[in-house]
């Protein structure tokens, strides 16, 4: 009888009444007999941390659509597996725990009824059939029962010996269920039913053991739990596809959801493009009252503000325009008076008081530098505006540079190293205006000889001394008048490489050249020159589409490179060649520079 019976009163208790699954029935925790966990546990401990790196990754480089439905994706991943893993646990739990204490009871009230009836010391007949009685039952388990007959000589009873035997019972097992425990009054039985899980051939199976109290055989039951566990691969199944369904499910809605919240992003990413390209007056249709709305709102404020403030700067900036050629036009009537009476005092000069005679040359180099300076900020004045334009004419550029060279009385600082014949299609007068201020800076500020030298490049890239049929003319200056060709180049860029000799330019004054009324010694803040001279050579460059840079040589000096195409005539149409008058500037006066 088991110990269900002997808390009735029927009979004397052969089976201690314990909880198959509380701490008394189970094997201690940690015992590979029991150990329930899935293999692998730990690989995929250790592979977690790498896929969050890898996810990190992902969400930096990848657009903010995808990262949307990354998100949404991996949080209804999430979702979806801890639900379905919290149901497959309870399901497998409960499913497990049914047919677990369904067969245990049975085995137990079976062993009571069945072996507690048996003679202290059974014949092995009798065992057999208390065996086969036992697994006669409904739960339809395998039977071992092993005993001692009245000879002292062990009797094994076992209804299937294929696959029940004493060697297939676990060691683990058999000595939990052979161990007597110490009665007390929190331990009423010396022996307890004891249960573990173990697989035969990929299938699992429920083992169990207890021994009749008293002195009775000892029995075990062993039963398949295939059919549990294809229920829960049925219902694994099923989770998985349900998972895999909500991930498609929260895909589809973050598509959707990124559509619904990236459309007014790119509207608000074009129009800022627009307003970057100068479209001031671009602005977001706004609708609803979400944070996107506001957003849209604040581009509208910020473009307004914008615009607003463009307009005014705008307007300064003409009116600053205005206010210096209307101071440069007003100044040039009297500086023309002036002027005429410098040139007077400067003839008479000579037959002045010495004492006077100093003065009067002071009066005179200032008025020209006056002068000058009021041309230059005109011709500043119409880059500024836009008004310059060019009058373009087919020029030999060796005549060129010579004319500039002799005009000024620089043949003997300067070398030439040019060819005849290289012609190209410019404004003479401004490329004129260039090589002044690019000689005459290197004269002021560098060291002497200047050496010019003039080179033609090909579209690929290649540096050519002279194109086909030129004629050489050798390292000295070119005279005036000299053959040239039939007319520009059909392409390349045409390349006037201004040399000195002097120290070279500082490397913090080398990006500062070009800037307007820039010096380079503080220490000089008057000097002869304006400071002007090599921005309007380089806007004179640049309306010619070309450009000039400038660089320090290894060996020492500075070396200043003018970059013109041959052919200006696609900046402008030839029917403004006879608007020069409106551009006409001496600007070659101020040859200072920046330096």
């Amino acid at each position: 009888m088991c110990a269900a019976a002997a808390r009735q009163g029927r009979g004397r208790p052969v089976v201690a009444d314990a909880d198959p699954y509380g701490p008394r029935g189970r094997l201690p925790a940690g015992h590979p007999a029991v150990t329930d966990g899935s293999p692998g546990a730990d690989d995929r401990a250790g592979r977690l941390p790498r896929f969050r790196r890898r996810a990190a990754g992902l969400l930096r480089w990848t657009s903010l659509r995808m990262r949307l439905v990354f998100v949404f994706a991996l949080v209804a991943l999430t979702a979806a597996v801890s639900a379905s893993g919290i149901a497959y646990w309870l399901n497998r739990n409960t499913v497990l725990e049914r047919t677990q204490n369904a067969v245990l009871k049975d085995f137990r009230t079976a062993l009571g009824e069945r072996a507690g009836a048996l003679p202290v010391q059974p014949r092995c007949g009798e065992l057999q059939d208390a065996a086969q009685q036992m697994a006669g039952g409904p739960q339809n388990y395998a039977v071992l029962l092993i005993g001692t007959d009245s000879e002292g000589k062990e009797c094994v009873a076992a209804t299937d010996r294929k696959l029940l035997t004493p060697q297939s019972v676990p060691r683990s097992l058999r000595t939990a269920v052979d161990t007597a425990r110490p009665v007390d009054d929190a331990n009423r039985f010396s022996h307890h039913l004891y249960w573990q899980r173990k697989e035969v051939g990929d299938v699992p199976y429920l083992v169990a053991g207890a021994k009749v109290t008293g002195g009775g055989p000892t029995g075990y039951l062993m039963k398949s739990l295939a059919t549990e566990r294809q229920d829960l691969n049925s219902l694994a199944w099923s989770l998985g596809i349900a998972t895999a369904l909500a991930l498609v499910g929260s895909a589809l809605l973050a598509q959707a959801a990124a559509t619904m919240v990236l459309r007014p992003v790119q509207r608000l990413g074009h129009a800022a493009r627009q307003l970057g390209e100068g479209r001031l007056e671009t602005r977001l249709r706004v609708t609803g009252t979400d944070e996107l709305a506001d957003l849209s709102r604040t581009f509208n404020r910020t473009a307004e503000q914008v615009e607003q403030r463009v307009e005014e700067l705008s307007a300064r900036e003409a009116a600053s325009r205005r206010f210096v050629a209307d101071m440069s036009h007003e100044l040039r009537t009297p500086l023309t008076a002036i002027t005429a009476v410098s040139e007077v005092l400067e003839e008479e000069a000579d037959s002045l008081d010495p004492m006077i005679e100093p003065a009067v040359r002071l009066v005179v180099s200032e008025t020209r530098r006056l002068n000058d300076l009021v041309e230059n900020l005109m011709e500043v004045t119409r880059f500024d505006a836009g008004t310059a334009r060019l009058v373009l004419d087919d020029v030999d550029v060796a005549d060129q540079v010579t004319a500039c060279i002799d005009a000024r009385a620089w043949l003997d600082a300067v070398e030439l190293d040019a060819d005849r014949g290289i012609v190209a299609r410019l404004d003479p007068r401004r490329l004129d205006v260039v090589l002044a201020n690019l000689i005459g800076n290197a004269l002021k500020h560098g060291g002497s000889p200047v050496r010019v030298s003039i080179r033609t490049e090909d579209a690929a890239g290649t540096e050519h001394r002279c194109p086909p049929g030129a004629v050489r003319t050798g390292s000295s200056a070119a005279p005036s008048g000299a053959e040239a060709a039939d007319g520009p180049a059909p392409g390349g860029t045409l390349l006037i490489r201004v040399r000195d000799h002097g120290p070279g330019i500082p490397e913090e004054v080398l990006p500062h050249v070009f800037d307007r009324f820039y010096k380079a010694s503080a220490s000089r803040p008057r000097s002869d020159g304006s400071g002007l001279g090599l921005s309007i050579a380089l806007e004179n460059a640049h309306i010619h589409g070309g450009e000039i840079t400038a660089a320090n040589l290894p060996e020492g000096g500075a070396v200043f490179t003018l970059r013109l195409p041959m052919d200006a005539s696609r900046l402008t149409g030839e029917e403004r060649a006879e608007d020069g008058g409106a551009s006409r500037a001496d600007g070659g006066g101020d040859a200072e520079g920046g330096r």
